[in-house]
């Protein structure tokens, strides 16, 4: 069985899915203009609430539910996953991915609310989904989006999740799976009845705790690690383009390894044109779809330019610092031995970052994944969705789920293809409306699209 999901995951995941990925990333770069320089722009925007304009959530609250469900395990396990495979140089590659990938993100929030329609009780619909049959006239696409989204959420962004939650627990503080599975299960059950408004209230303040706590944690320890710091950044950049040979706890690796794992995870771990992040977008209070696109593109920068940077430098340094015993590691084992390496103040950061993120990111996709049903079944499916998903929070929590991973893994890589077809298809009027409100200083005027009213 795990023998046919790799099988169909190297394909899925192949070269041609890495290059479509990462070439609209850098098409939509040039059509944007460089997007990126808006950077700062977005920011302040992110904590300048518009509160004129029609949505469900405010704009921040998007941003913070699209971190929850992005900033994950994959930004530590999956970093670590990275320099294990493709030797230190890779954390260079996911770094610039996470670049690049900020372009994808501000188009797929452009398209988001571009296209969003409104249901009978008054709350936004939208995602690749709808930008798919409203504006490429491509309903067919859009539900395999919703279907592929709709079931990879249990998946990616449930079971697994609160797998390594219990699994962290346990390990660390010596707790049976079933009750903290059960604990989880609970708070879960509580923050997504109430829907996104619930959701995002907690993600507002949790995202920026976890983030902040992480972030601060991450440079604690590179103080501790001083002398190690520069030769693990100098070491980062000169493995991204040249071999690197076996020692000092590093695999060795060659310049195409670092570059295919560094952007394969850097890819997984901003979610850039996979399509999750724009569904909860498109509930964001705007007048625009370029202020919410911009504020969207931020995300990618805290997820993937600080936290993925900043827990690279912490691994490399780390294992610099110490690489006895670091060799034959990957993954979840690897980010262990390193933070380990730092009494007290390493196990704690980890052990509460994994926790804090994974659980965030169950929070996140909870609503993405419903937003998907809806699209597929109407408003009867809420609350059904809720309660399997809320159940599937304890299953996961108990049960061994490698082959769970693997079918999550293929099902991101089946919701990528149609919500990059709508990027690339519709490119155009991501332009036009950037030219419509940024590039002519239009930022606080109000859109005349209607949104039109939908029977679900």
């Amino acid at each position: 069985m795990m023998d046919v999901i790799s099988s169909i995951q190297g394909v899925v995941w192949g070269p041609v899915m890495l290059v479509l990925l990462f070439g609209t990333h850098v098409f939509l770069t040039l059509r944007t203009r460089v997007i990126q320089r808006y950077m700062f722009k977005g920011i302040k925007l992110s904590v300048t609430p518009d509160k004129e304009a029609s949505g469900d959530v405010s704009g921040f609250g998007a941003l913070a539910t699209a971190l929850a469900a992005t900033i994950g395990t994959g930004n530590i396990v999956g970093v670590a996953t990275a320099i294990a495979s493709g030797g230190p140089g890779a954390v260079f590659w996911v770094w610039l991915t996470g670049c690049f990938g900020i372009a994808s993100k501000y188009g797929e929030a452009v398209l988001a609310i571009k296209y969003r329609v409104k249901a009978k009780d008054g709350s936004m619909l939208g995602g690749p989904m709808y930008a798919l049959e409203r504006g490429l006239k491509q309903k067919w696409l859009g539900i395999l989006f919703a279907l592929f989204a709709g079931c990879a959420c249990f998946g990616i962004g449930n079971g697994t999740q609160s797998n390594s939650i219990t699994g962290m627990v346990n390990d660390t503080f010596g707790v049976s799976p079933y009750i903290t599975g059960a604990v989880l299960t609970v708070l879960t059950g509580i923050v997504i009845i109430g829907g996104v408004k619930s959701i995002a209230k907690v993600c507002e303040k949790l995202v920026p705790f976890m983030a902040g706590f992480y972030i601060i944690g991450c440079i604690i320890i590179l103080f501790l690690n001083g002398s190690y710091v520069l030769p693990a950044l100098k070491l980062i950049v000169t493995s991204a383009f040249t071999p690197q040979a076996a020692g000092g706890g590093f695999i060795g690796s060659t310049v195409m390894m670092a570059i295919r794992f560094g952007i394969a995870r850097g890819l997984f771990t901003n979610e850039s044109g996979l399509g999750s992040a724009p569904i909860v977008d498109a509930a964001a209070v705007t007048r625009n779809p370029v202020r919410q696109g911009l504020i969207a593109m931020t995300g990618v920068f805290w997820d993937t330019v600080i936290v993925c940077a900043l827990t690279g430098l912490v691994l490399v340094s780390s294992i610099l610092r110490n690489p006895d015993g670091m060799t034959d590691l990957s993954g979840g084992a690897l980010s262990s031995a390193a933070f380990a390496n730092i009494p007290v103040v390493g196990p704690i950061v980890l052990t509460v970052g994994l926790i804090c993120f994974a659980w965030s990111t169950i929070l996140g996709w909870s609503y993405y994944g419903e937003r998907c049903w809806v699209y597929l079944c109407g408003q009867k499916a809420i609350m059904p969705f809720r309660i399997i998903y809320t159940l599937v929070v304890f299953v996961g929590s108990v049960m061994t789920l490698d082959a769970v991973w693997g079918i999550a893994d293929i099902l991101n890589a089946c919701m990528a293809f149609p919500n990059l077809v709508a990027l690339l298809g519709l490119s155009g009027v991501i332009v036009a409306e950037t030219k419509k409100y940024l590039f002519n200083d239009n930022m606080d005027g109000w859109s005349d699209d209607e949104i039109p009213v939908v029977d679900k």
